[in-house]
């Protein structure tokens, strides 16, 4: 396998990890959003997806302090949070945005190559995840690659008084490929199992939302 065709396969695989993320940093920004702190991320791919890494012959590993979680329901790796800003947008979920690091990466093994997918970072606005991330050294840089669908995440939230940090926490957000991430998908390793309508991931995430001060 190239180092193309392995950047290409990184980058495909590691594409739903930066679902969580929201929105671009900003001296604005910096302004008008709270802050993320003590988060995860898990991210927890279908069958069809396994069935597609089976296909390829390849294993996904966590790059610690990332961690790969195996259960009764597949398959998932948990993400620290390094850092995060934003709006989670409690009246209505689909509309939140900020940005945000993760700590860690995923690890993928194939019969004829390996990469290595770590500082995941990215951005996640009117309801596209885009963003960044380095594959075997090489930073590769995605747009809207990702489709999330907000509004069917369970939102559960701390009570505190207004203005003060609470606990937030969205579970089994749908992650579905946009058209162009298809495109790219389908010229590097042919037709994929999955469409636009298969949900590719289910997201869950949870942190301290420290409010901007007002």
């Amino acid at each position: 396998m190239s180092t193309h065709r392995r950047t290409v396969l990184g980058a495909a695989l590691a594409a739903p990890l930066l679902a969580q993320f929201t929105g671009t940093a900003s001296a604005a920004a910096d302004e008008k959003w709270g802050t993320i702190s003590e988060g995860w991320v898990e991210i927890r791919w279908t069958e069809q997806i396994q069935a597609e890494l089976d296909r390829l012959g390849a294993v996904v590993e966590a790059v610690a302090p990332a961690e790969l979680v195996k259960d009764n329901s597949g398959s998932a790796v948990r993400f620290p949070v390094r850092s995060g800003q934003g709006d989670p947008s409690l009246k209505s979920p689909p509309k939140a945005e900020g940005d945000g690091v993760l700590d860690g990466g995923i690890a993928v093994r194939t019969p004829t190559g390996n990469a290595r997918v770590v500082n995941l970072r990215g951005v996640l606005k009117d309801g596209l995840a885009s963003g960044k991330c380095e594959v075997n050294g090489v930073d590769i840089g995605h747009r809207s690659v990702l489709r999330c669908v907000l509004s069917e995440g369970l939102l559960t939230t701390g009570e505190v008084p207004v203005g003060r940090p609470l606990k937030v926490r969205i579970n089994k957000v749908p992650v579905h490929a946009t058209p162009e991430a298809l495109e790219v998908y389908t010229a590097t390793f042919g037709t994929p199992v999955f469409t636009a309508d298969t949900v590719l991931a289910h997201v869950t995430a949870e942190g301290v939302y420290t409010p901007p001060k007002r």
